[in-house]
C-alpha cells in the first residue's frame, strides 16, 4: 500500500509563486518579492507574539453572527483579505487539513482579517469554509499584537497602476494589512503556539497547530 505524504501548505504556496514566475511581468514579480523581503528584514527588529504571552481582550465581528469577544481556547489564523491569492490557497488548506482535527478536539478555528465583513463573505462561499471568519475592525487587534504592516512605495505604485489600492479593497482606507499568523490560545488567551509569517508565501502547516491545540487541551484537563 502506498502511503501518500501529507499535503503541505508551503508546497502549495511555492506552486503559486512558480505560476507567477511564468505569468507575471518581471516588474510585478520584483515588486512582490521585494515587499516580502523587506518585511522579513524588518521582522528582526519587531516583537511578535510568543508562547507564554497573554493576549489582550479583543472584539471581533463574525461575518455571520456579528460582534463577539474573543474567549476560550481557539486557533487563530490571521489572513490578509478575501481576494488575496495566497489566502485563497491557505484557507481551503486549513479547511481540509486543520478544521476536522480541531473539531474533534473541540477547539474553534477562527480566521481573522481586517477586511469589512460584507467583503469577507466571498472567500467563505468560494471555498465552502465551515469555520469562523471574523473581521478585525480597523485592524486593531493585529496592530496591538504587532503583526501589522504597510505597503512599501513600489507596492503602492503597482496597486495604483492596477486600480486596486488595498484600502479600497479592505474598506479600511489605508495601505495596511496583517502579516499572516497562526496562534493557539488557552481559555485565558495565553499563547501556547505562535508563528508569524512576514513572507506571506510561507505559512504555518496544520500539523504543529493540531499538536499545540491537543497539548493545551491535555494540560487544561490535567
Amino acid at each position: 500500500m502506498v502511503v501518500m505524504p501529507p499535503e503541505s501548505l508551503r508546497h502549495l504556496l511555492a506552486s503559486l509563486h512558480a505560476a507567477r514566475e511564468r505569468s507575471w511581468s518581471a516588474e510585478d514579480l520584483r515588486v512582490n518579492i521585494d515587499q516580502r523581503a523587506l518585511l522579513l528584514r524588518e521582522a528582526a527588529t519587531r516583537r511578535f507574539p510568543r508562547r507564554g504571552d497573554r493576549l489582550p481582550p479583543a472584539r471581533l465581528v463574525d461575518i455571520d453572527r456579528g460582534a463577539f469577544d474573543l474567549a476560550g481556547r481557539a486557533v487563530l489564523i490571521f489572513f490578509r483579505y478575501a481576494g488575496c491569492p495566497a489566502c485563497n490557497v491557505a484557507l481551503p488548506y486549513y479547511q481540509r487539513q486543520l478544521a476536522p482535527a480541531l473539531a474533534q478536539l473541540g477547539v474553534p478555528l477562527i480566521a481573522i482579517s481586517p477586511q469589512v465583513p460584507a467583503r469577507l463573505r466571498e472567500i467563505r462561499s468560494r471555498h465552502v469554509l465551515d469555520f469562523t471568519i471574523a473581521s478585525d475592525p480597523d485592524n486593531g487587534f493585529a496592530r496591538h499584537l504587532g503583526i501589522d504592516y504597510s505597503y512599501d512605495a513600489a507596492s503602492r505604485q503597482s496597486a495604483w497602476r492596477k486600480g486596486r489600492p488595498i484600502g479600497e479593497i479592505t474598506g479600511l482606507g489605508r495601505w495596511e494589512l496583517p502579516m499572516p499568523a497562526a496562534l493557539v490560545i488557552d481559555a485565558d488567551r495565553t499563547v501556547r503556539f505562535a508563528e508569524v509569517s512576514p513572507d506571506w508565501l510561507v505559512r504555518t502547516e496544520a500539523t504543529p497547530l493540531i499538536a499545540a491545540a491537543n497539548a493545551a487541551r491535555l494540560a487544561a484537563a490535567a
